[in-house]
């Protein structure tokens, strides 16, 4: 009796095993992760499938669904396949059909299919009952030799049927169509390449076993995908994931116009419109990305600005791709845009190599190129021979009934008599002429117009040829050299029907390294319009559009009035100065229109609560800045070291105590002097050269005070003389060129400034 039978009087809870939860969990779990590694996700090395395309290719030769016959539905396939050999769903076997069938998803598909089976754009196939299926030459390549005992055929899951364990013909399918697959603690993902380039690398390798990996990179340049694009790495980069089985390559889609008139067009994707115009056309896309997923990218983008030099995308495609990309203007760079593209989109994607595979005893390895091929021709070596014992086999069986057909001609009297009066003709027939008990049966089911004179010469040269031909055979069978010269013809042969120039054979896929990217930022894609930016003392920012008039009044929140206000463009980087000595950065195409008032700054940058906004500019590269704190410490500090990648800004002056950052003032080029005006009235002049230039520091001092601290300081050209504006309306100024009086070195005390300087203690 065993464990789970139990009698019908006996206690269900009998049954229970007592056993520790983990140690019963991980040995179930184990049990099933074995199961999902070698029996579900990872394919065989030798002939690159999973179990349900194995049996998806079986069950379509059983129902004789080969290039030469009609079609038949997919749903007879599919019910065939889980009734008999695959005890899953129906789902999942059919969608493992409809990859087989996909051109865009195998590069020599398997199966040939009538219907909707899927396209390129990410739509689904028909249901099954709706579409039609036969295999490929391709496949019935794959499965050459099924019939000709080279490999073991096991149970399947009922014991009901038999099904091959592996498929031996010579087509290499691991590498041609690749692979995919994630298990339990490992993934496998592996391109599809050139049939004609890894028959190469193979033939190269059987030529000489310790053939460099360089070599056979030399013959075997790496992934030819089902969509064509194009590998941007370099083949050093190349060779290392192959070396080693494991690597990644970026992949991008093509820009090409067949149409163009020039070459050079042509190449580069422009077709000319005429007046100047032109448009960018993109024939192919990377591997695994959706047409219409693509496209709804590139919209995307347009839509949220992130591609304002693009007008309009438009899918022109039938049997080939073609995605049109209208620019805004005529005057935009073609290449600024294609790289524009590959970074915003999918059309630069990063294919990861994994090439990890179950080997001839079904147990999982990541393996480089040069070991695969290995594995992979011992296999058909092993497949070779034992289609050459099984056809010795047969030859065997054939001359022994052949050489007792001969015996039977040369005493066919004797034969005819014994069988016409002897009660047991095929015991005395066994005797007399020393046949076996199968000659003694073939004879007597020999037909009568078989005892002709022509039969008994066909038999004699059938005889001849079998001789030489298992003479052969037992030569191939005891020499691995002539093995390996069969192997290598078989090689030849099949290369033929996948050559360079064939439409099938003929690489899809470049491999060209890329030229250095189009050096731009992101702020290329913002187009250019004036704007005018108000921020409030309350912190609330806005920008108008237009450079309109600085002194124009602007509706306020109540208790809210104008702090900053100025002209720049949408393209401009804002520069934000807290009193804390801590710089911000802000894009004035992020920032909110002037309908409203605005949005508190706060929610943009992350400035503490109890710190004011001392200055607003606009960031000019290259440029400098006069900055000073109210205690009379000051350096001069680079616009480019002041830029903010990040929410929390970037902390620039140093500030101890109660001290602040008083003064942000930027310093024209003409710029030689430098003047500062104290709490206590008074000023002094000094030569810039005095301030270093830092990128973040207290800085050095610039005037000394016994009470009180810096009110303001400016720049100016000494020649030009110092300028403060005047009290009262208006925008006039007053300019003081006899300054010799006030000139001294830095971090001099000064002296009460020439009269009519402002009693406010500031240049503005």
């Amino acid at each position: 009796m065993s464990e789970t039978t139990l009698p019908d009087d006996s206690d269900p809870f009998d049954a229970i095993v007592d056993a520790p939860f983990d140690a019963a969990l991980s040995e179930r779990y184990l049990v099933y992760a074995l199961s999902t590694i070698t029996a579900r996700s990872l394919p065989d090395l030798r002939d690159g499938l999973k179990p349900v395309h194995r049996r998806l290719l079986w069950t379509m030769r059983q129902l004789k669904l080969d290039p030469a016959n009609t079609f038949k539905k997919s749903a007879r396939v599919v019910g065939e396949v889980i009734g008999k050999y695959h005890p899953h769903g129906d789902t999942a076997a059919y969608d493992a059909m409809v990859r087989l069938a996909q051109n865009f998803s195998l590069r020599y598909p398997l199966v040939e299919g009538q219907g909707n089976f899927g396209n390129i754009d990410g739509d689904n196939a028909a249901a099954y009952r709706y579409t039609e299926a036969r295999l490929t030459r391709t496949a019935m390549q794959l499965m050459d030799g099924l019939d000709a005992g080279t490999v073991d055929f096991i149970p399947t899951y009922n014991g009901e049927e038999q099904e091959p364990e592996l498929m031996p013909g010579l087509f290499p399918n691991l590498l041609a169509n690749g692979a995919s697959g994630i298990a339990v603690g490992m993934a496998t993902n592996i391109p599809s390449h050139n049939v004609a380039e890894i028959i190469d690398a193979t033939l190269e390798l059987i030529d000489n076993p310790h053939v460099e990996h360089e070599r056979l990179m030399e013959l075997f340049r790496g992934p030819d995908l089902p969509t064509g694009g194009q590998i941007i790495d370099s083949k050093d980069i190349i060779s290392e994931a192959y070396a080693t089985g494991r690597g990644s390559f970026r992949v991008r889609g093509v820009f090409e116009a067949p149409e163009a008139d020039k070459p050079e067009d042509k190449v580069a994707g422009i077709e000319r419109l005429g007046g100047g115009q032109w448009q960018l056309v993109i024939s192919e896309i990377p591997y695994q990305v959706a047409k219409g997923k693509l496209i709804e990218q590139i919209a995307q983008a347009i839509a949220d600005k992130k591609l304002p030099i693009l007008e309009d995308v438009r899918d022109e495609s039938d049997e080939t791709i073609r995605i049109v990309l209208v620019p805004k203007s005529r005057n935009v760079d073609p290449e600024l845009l294609k790289e524009s593209i590959f970074k915003l989109t999918d059309m630069e994607t990063r294919f990861g190599l994994n090439l990890n595979v179950l080997d001839a005893t079904r147990t999982p390895m990541v393996m480089g190129l040069k070991e695969l091929l290995q594995h992979w021709t011992a296999s058909q070596i092993e497949i070779l021979q034992r289609r050459t014992q099984h056809r010795l086999d047969q030859i065997a069986r054939r001359l022994e009934l052949v050489e007792g057909y001969i015996i039977a001609f040369l005493n066919l009297d004797r034969v005819i008599e014994i069988i016409r009066y002897e009660d047991e003709p095929k015991a005395v027939m066994i005797a007399e002429f020393s046949l076996t008990d199968r000659q003694a049966e073939a004879i007597l089911n020999m037909r009568l117009r078989s005892l002709r004179k022509l039969e008994e010469m066909e038999l004699n040269q059938e005889k001849t040829d079998l001789l030489a031909e298992q003479d052969d055979l037992e030569k191939l069978l005891g020499s691995p050299a002539r093995q390996r010269t069969r192997l290598k013809k078989d090689l030849r042969g099949l290369r033929k029907d996948y050559a360079e120039d064939t439409a099938i054979g003929a690489r899809r896929t470049r491999i060209e390294e890329a030229e250095p990217a189009v050096e731009f930022s992101m702020d290329a894609m913002i187009e250019k319009e004036p704007v005018t930016v108000i921020l409030s003392q309350k912190g609330w920012i806005r920008a108008a559009k237009g450079h309109v008039p600085l002194d124009q009044e602007f509706k306020y929140k109540e208790g809210d009035a104008l702090a900053h206000i100025l002209h720049a463009q949408t393209t401009d980087k804002l520069l934000i100065a807290a009193h804390n000595g801590r710089f911000y950065t802000l894009g004035c195409d992020k920032l909110p229109g002037a309908r409203g008032f605005g949005e508190p700054v706060r929610t943009m940058i992350d400035l503490e609560a109890d710190t004011a906004i001392a200055s607003m500019v606009v960031h000019k590269p290259g440029g400098k800045l006069l900055l000073a704190s109210s205690i009379g410490k000051g350096f001069v500090a680079e616009t480019n070291d002041l830029l903010a990648e990040t929410r929390k800004g970037r902390q620039v002056v140093n500030l101890k105590g109660d001290a602040k950052l008083q003064v942000i003032r930027e310093i024209p080029e003409e710029h030689d002097h430098v003047a500062c005006v104290g709490d206590n009235r008074k000023l002094i002049v000094f030569n810039l050269e005095e301030m270093p230039v830092m990128a973040r520091g207290q800085g050095v001092m610039l005037q000394r005070y016994r009470d009180g601290g810096l009110s303001d300081a400016t720049t100016f050209k000494l020649e030009d003389g110092l300028s403060w504006k005047m009290g009262g309306s208006g925008d006039r100024t007053r300019t003081e060129t006899d300054i010799w009086q006030w000139k001294v070195a830095r971090s001099a005390a000064g002296r009460l400034p020439p009269q009519g300087f402002p009693k406010n203690n500031t240049f503005d």
